[in-house]
């Protein structure tokens, strides 16, 4: 009917058409070989109650019937796997032509944007977006160059004192003393080094051929001679 009013058929709908005759065909097929496996196994209790009544002309014909009805059945399940390899031949092409038509659709969209994009413009747009990142990370630098001097460094200077305080505390030191104690021992060693300095006073300003050696006393008491 749709060749009449001028429309064709696509492949898809063709295929999806077939596959239903497929499927129809298969499901006959199966209503079929079940009517003859109830028929077997009913052929096979009357052979056995004919045998027991001792009619043997009766079980003879109706084994023939067995014989016959099992070769019809081995025949259905042939047509049926015969009809089950058409339709996956029939699904493959379906999957195929598919994947034809997503590629066709993927090859044109690709060439519109081969098209559109155009080598010497992407270079362009690249070094625009180079330059415009170095100039954004330089007013950020500047940025945050300024907000640390309006906003000082005093605050981190006190959370690190502190950190350093709350360390020493658990490790059983006072800050205040460890300075100290360091200040000390740096006085300790210049007052020594300065005690101990020998001074060699030239002849000539005493009038001497033998030089003299004087020892600065400590805590500037003076000098004495050696």
């Amino acid at each position: 009917m749709d060749f009449l009013f001028g429309r064709r058929k696509t492949p898809e709908e063709m295929l999806r058409q077939n596959q239903r005759a497929l499927n129809r065909a298969m499901r006959d097929l199966d209503r079929e070989r079940q009517r003859l496996e109830q028929q077997e196994k009913k052929i096979i209790a009357d052979i056995k109650k004919m045998a027991k009544q001792g009619q043997m002309d009766a079980v003879k014909i109706m084994a023939k019937d067995l014989v016959r009805t099992r070769r019809y059945v081995k025949k259905f399940i042939m047509m049926r796997a015969n009809i089950q390899a058409v339709s996956l031949k029939i699904q493959t092409l379906k999957s195929n032509n598919s994947m034809a038509q997503a590629m066709k659709g993927v090859t044109k969209a690709m060439a519109t944007m081969n098209r559109q994009l155009k080598l010497p413009q992407i270079q362009k747009i690249m070094m625009e977006f180079e330059r415009q990142s170095e100039i954004m990370d330089m007013k950020e630098e500047m940025m945050n160059d300024a907000i640390d001097d309006a906003m000082g460094d005093e605050d981190d200077e006190e959370e690190s004192d502190a950190v350093v305080s709350q360390v020493l505390d658990e490790l059983g030191l006072n800050l205040s003393d460890e300075l100290s104690s360091k200040q000390k021992r740096h006085h300790t060693y210049h007052a020594i080094k300065l005690h101990s300095e020998v001074v060699l006073i030239l002849p000539l300003l005493f009038n001497s051929n033998r030089p003299t050696f004087y020892w600065r006393k400590p805590f500037g008491c003076g000098w004495e001679e050696s």
